[in-house]
């Protein structure tokens, strides 16, 4: 009995242990993790809908002021009015909502002096739309640089805060100007007009398709005219800390014209001059005084002819799928329809991978250049209809010499086609066959 009593003290003597153990050793984790919540705590913590101006000061320089118009739009007021970029205003915001530290440097600093915070490098005041106001101050680098000192004012505590949010909070008035050049909205607009090369091409949007419409009703390349409409809207200032208002503008002046650019939306017209003196790009909007030097791809994206907008392609059915396809080469004709995935030719199921080939040949057809003449009579016509019966695109081909002339129905317009790429579509066309017949089912067992 004595034996039995011995091992069961022992054992509640080791159930004993264990849960001591346990609670010491899970007692500093939650321990360490509020020491941690205490060492880096919040600077601050504004809510950006609450702010109603901002200014940033630093030493030798004009305070910077930021503050919401009647709609709501962020607008830099001092030193002198200007649009603000109103995304790199919303990332200030950002890193002040929270602002948290890496840690607690002193609870109660007697002198600022050292953190650099006697005279601070940046003082950053935000008043908020009940008029309550907290200033936050920036001072010099940790001596491992991955940090800077910053303190708020009437909080005797001096923080660290990771050198990524001082370069976020230190702000001048570059960064945070509207750089746009052009404030079209770019999904309103209806024209655009381009002068370069001794030309001026007037651009139409009808719903997402643009047309050109000078000097002369053409299909315009798509991809051609929402590249020119994005380099426009992307158009910025190159801004730097040694800008020469004066010299920039003198460069302009005596710069060679490359292209003008006029964009219509609901809101009226803004104008874009570009000039180019030696290797730089200067550039004049309607919708910001000044001139500024710009990016070269600002230049090159005006710096256009018609025939970079025109649209190249014979058929406009693209990528989709045609129902219909009739082709008449001179005493041969072809008639293929679509139902579903398989073509049929006069009640015969065609062969899927060649009809692929044929409509790839149509789609592929390429204008090599835009002749003024040389359209006889046609030998070749092709009519294909797609978009569930709403497109009908009928083209006829002319022999010219070497090549081919091609001109689409009721159109002006001429396409110079290349030798070979008809001999691959009447290639095409006489390698159409019939589908194989499908298996034949296995006999029945007996």
């Amino acid at each position: 009995m004595k034996g039995r009593g011995l091992i069961f003290a022992a054992i509640v003597l080791a159930a004993l242990t264990g849960t001591l153990y346990w609670s010491n050793h899970r007692k500093p984790a939650a321990s360490s993790a509020a020491s941690a919540a205490e060492a880096s705590p919040k600077i601050l913590d504004v809510k950006p809908a609450e702010v109603a101006s901002i200014t940033i000061s630093k030493p030798g320089a004009a305070d910077l002021t930021l503050a919401k118009n009647d709609s709501g739009k962020w607008q830099i007021t001092s030193p002198k009015p200007l649009k603000a970029d109103q995304d790199a205003v919303s990332s200030l915001l950002s890193t002040l909502s929270p602002l948290d530290s890496d840690r607690v440097v002193e609870d109660k600093a007697a002198d600022l002096s050292p953190y650099g915070l006697a005279k601070p490098a940046v003082e950053i005041s935000i008043t908020e739309k009940n008029k309550k106001s907290e200033e936050l101050l920036l001072g010099d680098d940790t001596p491992a640089s991955s940090g800077a000192y910053a303190a708020v004012k009437g909080d005797p505590r001096v923080f660290v805060i990771a050198s990524y949010h001082k370069s976020g909070l230190e702000k001048s008035v570059n960064d945070l100007r509207d750089k746009r050049l052009l404030t079209f909205d770019s999904e309103k607009l209806s024209r655009v007009e381009l002068t370069a090369k001794k030309q001026t091409i007037e651009f139409g949007r009808n719903k997402d398709q643009w047309q050109i419409l000078k000097p002369k009703p053409l299909r315009a390349d798509q991809p051609a005219v929402e590249d020119l409409v994005r380099s426009l809207g992307d158009a910025k200032m190159e801004l730097g800390a040694t800008d020469d208002e004066k010299k920039d503008m003198s460069a302009f002046n005596t710069g060679t014209p490359v292209g003008t650019a006029k964009v219509t939306d609901v809101a009226g017209m803004q104008e874009l001059q570009v000039r180019k003196n030696k290797d730089d790009y200067y550039a004049k909007s309607s919708a910001v005084a000044g001139v500024y030097k710009v990016l070269s791809s600002v230049g090159t994206s005006v710096d256009k002819s018609l025939e970079d907008f025109r649209n190249k392609k014979v058929f406009d059915f693209g990528f989709a799928d045609p129902e219909k396809i009739e082709i008449r080469d001179g005493a041969k004709s072809t008639f293929l329809t679509r139902n579903g995935s398989d073509w049929w030719s006069n009640g015969v199921k065609m062969d899927e991978g060649n009809v692929s080939t044929l409509v790839a040949d149509i789609r592929a057809l390429t204008a090599t250049k835009f002749p003024d003449s040389g359209f006889t009579t046609p030998s070749i016509e092709i009519t294909v209809t797609s978009d569930t019966g709403k497109r009908v695109e009928k083209v006829q081909i002319a022999k010219n010499g070497d090549n081919y002339v091609a001109k689409r129905e009721n159109e002006p317009a001429l396409y110079e086609l290349s030798a070979t790429a008809i001999k691959d579509l009447q290639d095409a066309r006489a390698g159409l066959k019939p589908a194989a017949p499908p298996p034949a089912p296995a006999p029945k067992k007996k």
